[in-house]
């Protein structure tokens, strides 16, 4: 069957059948009735290739990252994946290099012409690609920090102040700082927070203190042999992903260091990765799969930039990697003022 006999059963017109199947608002609720009692008996689907064609456009969401930090990636493809279920749209996966990413972009939105696009951080920073997809009339949403708060991101900067406070508030007063790549927004606010905090408690935060890193494994490595190296030494480390986190673990155990008796370790953004190392990571989750969702129901509805009403606050996870300070150098023991697992972090 066609849509033009949909519409003769139905008694409307092709144009109407059509609107129907584009989720127009236009229709009344009584129009809308007489179609899908026609579709229910008919058992009609419409040809989604014919559907693209007239569209120009295919039911398409492509999510766009650089491949720099699998976590997130994860996360936010799980939360994708379900908030496509049920629905005509299907989910594309595509890694770009930065170096090409323009061409590529390009390129890939006039070969397979999605519905939309959802791009990751670092990637979703980048204002050329952000009009690429305006340019060619796709709908475009940015996760993470963006400038001009066009992103769909929690409050990263706050986040990590939060983060910072409590671990002072475990007794720890040497605090040592990883951070993400120097071009990164959402590295910036994350450091820009433990700076804050550091500096709302009068402690110490020179530059022995603060190491780099690029979000991967090995540079959390580096990093956290230099920091174990300076003296005295930093009694709990925050890095600005759980990548990084990890790589401290390893850094302390190479050196002979038992994390967390001697040494307590942090990361950010609560990625599957923290739940899985020894110990597991206490960590910053950033709720990715949430912004995930909204990412897709805005492209769904056709909208490209975030509104006031889209609020998302991170949440602090507690595992075994924190110990309060007083108590470094002997065996872990249950510490009643910290919150249980998975409960947000007291303000």
């Amino acid at each position: 069957m066609t849509i033009t006999e949909i519409a003769e059963m139905a008694g409307v017109s092709k144009k109407t059948v059509s609107r129907y199947f584009n989720h127009a608002d236009l229709l009344s609720g009584e129009t809308r009735a007489k179609i899908e009692a026609v579709i229910a008996d008919t058992g009609f689907v419409p040809n989604a290739q014919a559907r693209a064609l007239a569209l120009q456009r295919n039911f398409l969401v492509a999510l766009i990252h650089d491949n720099s930090d699998r976590g997130v990636f994860e996360l936010v493809e799980a939360g994708m994946t379900e908030a496509l279920e049920g629905s005509e749209l299907a989910l594309v996966l595509q890694p770009m290099a930065a170096r090409d990413a323009a061409v590529r972009l390009r390129a890939f939105i006039d070969r397979l012409r999605p519905t939309g696009v959802v791009l990751l951080p670092p990637l979703s920073e980048r204002e050329d690609l952000a009009e690429i997809c305006a340019n060619a009339q796709v709908r475009c949403v940015r996760l993470g920090r963006v400038r001009g708060d066009h992103g769909l991101a929690c409050d990263d900067r706050s986040a990590m102040a939060t983060l910072v406070t409590w671990l002072v508030r475990l007794g720890h007063n040497r605090i040592g700082f990883i951070g993400g790549p120097e071009s990164s927004l959402t590295a910036q606010q994350r450091e820009l927070g433990y700076l804050d905090a550091m500096a709302d408690h009068g402690l110490d935060r020179g530059p022995s203190l603060i190491v780099a890193g690029d979000n991967t494994f090995e540079s959390g490595i580096s990093a956290g042999r230099l920091l174990l190296e300076v003296s005295p030494r930093p009694t709990v480390v925050v890095a600005c992903n759980d990548e990084m986190a990890n790589g401290v673990l390893h850094a302390a155990t190479q050196a002979g260091i038992t994390v967390p008796a001697d040494l307590s370790v942090v990361g950010f953004d609560d990625t599957p990765l923290a739940a899985r190392t020894l110990p597991p990571l206490t960590s910053m989750s950033v709720p990715w799969i949430a912004m995930a969702h909204e990412a897709v129901a805005r492209i769904a509805k056709g909208l490209s930039q975030p509104d006031a009403a889209a609020g998302f606050e991170a949440e602090l996870i507690i595992r075994d990697s924190v110990m309060p300070a007083a108590t470094a150098g002997t065996a872990p023991q249950p510490n009643p003022s910290q919150p249980n697992l998975s409960q947000p972090n007291p303000s």
